[in-house]
């Protein structure tokens, strides 16, 4: 069971689950935390209560939570949900965190960062006397230092039929503009060397304020993708650092920001989930484009930046769909030649509209198809990997080791995309910084990672 710190000075655990959008609603409940003055601890029974922020997209990460909800619970006794599962219900309408852990103190849905608080002073009230210089202007970061999530948006506009990430997050919610570069800048100004922009819909920012315009650095903004990115590229070019776009739906105006690619403001590299190519899947899936147009756009994006890198998730074995539907799938993941690419064989989440479609197939189809589909993924991404094999490319260095170091290119988002193994070479042991950026040279590729020697 928990205890009061010695010092007296109140402690809060905190685990957190889930998604980069998650993480930043965690970073923002520690900065809170922080600022008024409450410690973070690192275990149990060194805490006073816990926190534990919640996903519930798919079954597997609904039972991760409960499981860490339980084992909080039992070593700690004192528990605060929060995230996407606080949002579930179950069919007496009752929280499925509070049917299943009847003894949590709270549950509250996601970006609840004043019900969570509000929570945590009823059960643990905040000292007196807080400090707020203990708190960084960038906030408590739970990323390695030199790279950090900026989250310009809450929700989603779109209802996906598999999805019901609306109904747990609600409606778009963009944050003001102002907002945003101000987080941006004091990231930089801490050190961070790469900025992921992240969002449920990257393209929609501002949608839901009509692009209302404000202020940053003495001029008008606009609320809108186009000028959000345009800013962050110009302020991440005085601070040496990358900027890295997530989630961007490909509606017409992305066109817009390909330019800034290719001119070096922002990295080459679109976090586009497409879900699937045929017209009529993606129809039954509610989806705001066509697949015809998104093969036309991907080839416009490359002849404006080839260098351009498009990572994407497909959904295979969704309801209703025939071997030929799954066939021109593959045909267009051929033709599109993405860099990189995850694939999920279809999962009935609770509450989706997908589980009332007809056609639902078996779950040994549905992983044939998906197994099938990343075959053919892996021989594209080795084949445009073996492409680099000889050329030099920039890298951010995220570990030094005896084996030399592990860093990421322009292509490698943290966590989802491959690797750059450098050589221990003299060089490298001279050159090789945390955080820092180096030029190598490919010398090998697999369909993931790649290898190379400081130049």
């Amino acid at each position: 069971m928990s205890r009061p710190s010695p010092a007296g000075t109140p402690k809060v655990g905190f685990v957190s689950l889930g998604c980069p959008k998650a993480l930043v609603d965690s970073e923002q409940i520690l900065t809170q935390l922080r600022a008024e003055g409450y410690d973070i601890a690192g275990t149990y029974d060194g805490a006073d209560l816990v926190v534990v922020n919640t996903c519930g997209f798919i079954d597997d990460a609904v039972q991760e939570s409960l499981d860490a909800i339980g084992e909080a619970l039992a070593e700690n006794g004192k528990v605060i949900v929060t995230g996407c599962l606080g949002a579930k219900k179950d069919a007496a309408g009752q929280d499925i965190v509070s049917a299943v852990h009847p003894k949590v103190l709270a549950v509250t849905g996601p970006h609840a960062l004043g019900e969570v608080m509000s929570a945590v002073h009823t059960h643990l009230p905040k000292p007196h006397d807080p400090f707020s210089d203990l708190v960084p202007p960038a906030g408590i970061k739970l990323t390695p230092r030199h790279y950090a999530y900026l989250k310009i948006s809450e929700g989603c506009n779109h209802r996906c039929t598999f999805c019901i990430i609306p109904s747990m997050r609600g409606d778009l919610d963009s944050r003001p503009v102002a907002e945003v570069m101000l987080e941006a800048e004091n990231l930089f100004k801490a050190g961070v060397k790469e900025l992921l922009v992240i969002s449920q819909d990257t393209s929609a920012y501002g949608v839901d304020v009509k692009y209302r315009t404000g202020f940053w650095a003495g001029r008008p903004l606009k609320t809108r993708m186009t000028e959000l990115v345009t800013a962050l590229g110009e302020l991440a070019k005085a601070y040496g650092a990358w900027v890295r776009l997530h989630y961007v739906y490909p509606y017409p105006h992305v066109d817009e920001i390909i330019p800034l690619m290719a001119e070096g403001h922002i990295l080459p590299y679109l976090d586009v989930p497409l879900q699937h190519a045929h017209p009529d899947v993606l129809k039954r899936m509610k989806r705001p484009a066509s697949g015809e147009k998104n093969l036309e756009r991907i080839q416009t994006w490359r002849k404006l930046c080839p260098d351009l890198t498009i990572r994407s998730t497909f959904i295979a074995g969704f309801p209703g769909e025939t071997e030929a539907e799954f066939a021109y799938l593959l045909d267009f993941l051929r033709e599109a030649e993405l860099d990189r690419v995850g694939c999920f064989a279809y999962s009935p989440v609770e509450g989706a509209k997908a589980n009332e479609l007809p056609g639902a197939l078996p779950d040994e189809v549905r992983e044939e198809r998906r197994a099938r589909f990343m075959e053919v993924a892996e021989e594209i991404s080795a084949q445009r990997q073996q492409r680099k094999v000889g050329t030099t490319i920039q890298v951010i260095v995220d570990e030094i080791n005896q084996d030399g170091g592990v860093a990421r290119s322009a292509a490698d988002a943290p966590e989802i995309d491959g690797l750059v193994y450098i050589e221990p070479t003299p060089k490298a042991a001279k050159r090789l910084k945390v955080g820092e950026f180096v030029n190598v040279s490919v010398t090998g590729a697999d369909g993931h990672d790649l290898w190379g020697e400081v130049v």
